[in-house]
């Protein structure tokens, strides 16, 4: 190897290096700015009173703000994808994640159940994911998406009608909310 072509691997390493540093950088504050939307996620109960379906096998997509499925939330690690198994149960939604903490998200919290045709980290077309909205801090009047993309195509309106029912119960709502 010349010494021309030393330098040009070394600067491209440099380089390549250079870019990773500025993407955890910009993770790091995206994380920070993020925080002040989530707060503290709620804790898991330790009764989550009865099922409402069978556990669905999905994929943990992202959170963003909702309405804004592009302002991927990481604060917590809500922005980690991962596999993940969703349960509906009276207290709530239990999304257990692989690789990543749980997310649950209590019955009184739930918002709007409905379908999208993508979020940040994912889009699928049609209306392949299923989103949940939900607020983690009541003062907030935005709150929360949380995508989900079933692992079988048929669990996806079970989904979406389990956790409108839910919220239809403990809101004393109709639940209902397409998203688009």
């Amino acid at each position: 190897m010349t010494a021309r072509e030393s330098i040009s691997v070394v600067f491209l390493l440099a380089i390549v290096v250079l870019a990773l540093w500025a993407m955890r950088v910009g993770w790091n504050h995206r994380r920070t700015r993020t925080a002040a939307f989530v707060g503290a996620l709620p804790p898991v109960p330790a009764d989550l009173g009865a099922a409402r379906t069978e556990p669905v096998g999905a994929v943990y997509v992202s959170t963003t703000r909702a309405g804004d499925w592009l302002d991927r939330i990481v604060a917590q690690d809500l922005g980690v994808r991962s596999a993940a198994t969703v349960h509906v149960h009276d207290a709530g939604v239990l999304v257990a994640r692989e690789g990543a903490p749980d997310v649950f998200l209590p019955a009184q919290a739930l918002r709007a159940a409905g379908n999208a045709p993508g979020m940040a980290g994912k889009v699928v077309g049609r209306d392949g994911l299923v989103v949940l909205t939900w607020q983690p801090d009541p003062a907030d009047d935005r709150g929360l998406d949380t995508g989900l993309r079933p692992l079988h195509h048929a669990d996806g309106p079970l989904l979406v009608d389990a956790v409108n029912a839910l919220i239809a119960v403990s809101n004393g709502t109709n639940g209902t909310k397409e998203k688009s």
